[in-house]
């Protein structure tokens, strides 16, 4: 086969995945008929829910993230333990430790069923409430195809325990795991901008603060976040990721840059080869960044997802069919 004849093969392969894939169920326009309201019901939903509880668009941003990491975008993260099949749902992973607003996307897909009963599901609820979360912050607005199905098995918080990063992952597990979903290294770097939202509760710094076999990126922020974070810290303790908290900027990109970074991941980036270049130009040009972070954030959602009879729609978002 000649070099035209693979370029056209492989132009052709392409598209048959993309076919397929929207023949399935996923696809940018799939509740055209079904239930046209839904991206409005979520944004109402998102913006009522972030005029009360600011903090509601880094919790709903994590939420999904942590969804994604344990087996696909699958709303599994939301199943409470039934006591039957399980007594313990994936929260009862210590690294979902902080987790909030699944309520809210139970509270959004009882909004949607009224109106377009077992249409939308649950895990197309989340990455939808994800986006607005993002664009009400004053990030991208974020184009994510939908179709996704629900899981209905049991959830499993030891599955969530084996495949959630550790706290103190470093530049190495980093890339490792995202290149598993497909993203290049600056996408890898633009979606730990998420860390621009939110807070980091203390006893996620424990290890990197006080491991003695960790290496000190810059000893005096740490000797500074020893002060305000002692060993032995409760998880109810907690410090914001940047100076602009709720907002979806490029700060995160300029406070690890000074060497301010948080969490270990925060910190090793700018140093390393690999990940320090896109580093220093997300804190030059933010336009880059949103760039790259609506491209890693359209990977990650579409990974591993369930698709037609793959998976269900749940009735309600906590509870299996």
């Amino acid at each position: 086969m000649n070099m035209i004849n693979m370029e056209i093969f492989a132009v052709i392969l392409l598209l048959c995945f993309k076919f397929r894939a929207e023949a399935e169920g996923l696809s940018y326009n799939f509740y055209d008929q079904s239930c046209p309201q839904v991206e409005n019901i979520v944004r109402a939903r998102l913006q009522s829910a972030s005029l009360i509880d600011p903090t509601t668009p880094s919790a709903v941003l994590r939420l999904l993230f942590h969804d994604c990491q344990v087996e696909g975008c699958d709303a599994s993260i939301l199943l409470d333990p039934d006591n039957i099949r399980t007594q313990y749902s994936e929260m009862a992973s210590p690294k979902n430790l902080g987790i909030r607003k699944r309520e809210l996307i139970n509270n959004i897909k009882s909004n949607a069923e009224a109106i377009c009963p077992q249409k939308v599901s649950c895990s197309d609820i989340l990455v939808l409430a994800a986006r607005e979360a993002v664009a009400l912050s004053g990030g991208p607005r974020l184009n994510v195809p939908l179709g996704r199905r629900d899981s209905n098995k049991a959830p499993d918080f030891k599955l969530a325990d084996a495949l959630l990063p550790s706290a103190d992952i470093g530049v190495d597990g980093l890339l490792q795991l995202f290149s598993k979903k497909g993203l290049s290294v600056e996408e890898s770097v633009a979606i730990l901008g998420a860390h621009t939202l939110g807070i980091t509760h203390f006893t996620n710094l424990q290890s990197r603060l006080y491991n003695s076999n960790n290496k000190a990126t810059n000893l005096g922020y740490e000797n500074i976040l020893r002060i305000i974070c002692p060993l032995g810290s409760s998880k109810t303790t907690f410090i914001p990721n940047d100076l602009t908290s709720l907002l979806f900027d490029n700060h995160y990109f300029v406070s690890t840059l000074r060497g301010h970074g948080v969490l270990n991941i925060d910190a090793e980036m700018p140093l390393d080869s690999r990940t320090g270049p896109y580093v220093e130009k997300f804190s030059e040009d933010q336009e880059a960044f949103f760039k790259a972070f609506s491209s890693a954030f359209v990977k990650i959602s579409n990974s591993d997802v369930l698709l037609g009879n793959q998976g269900v729609i749940r009735r309600r978002c906590n509870e299996p069919n």
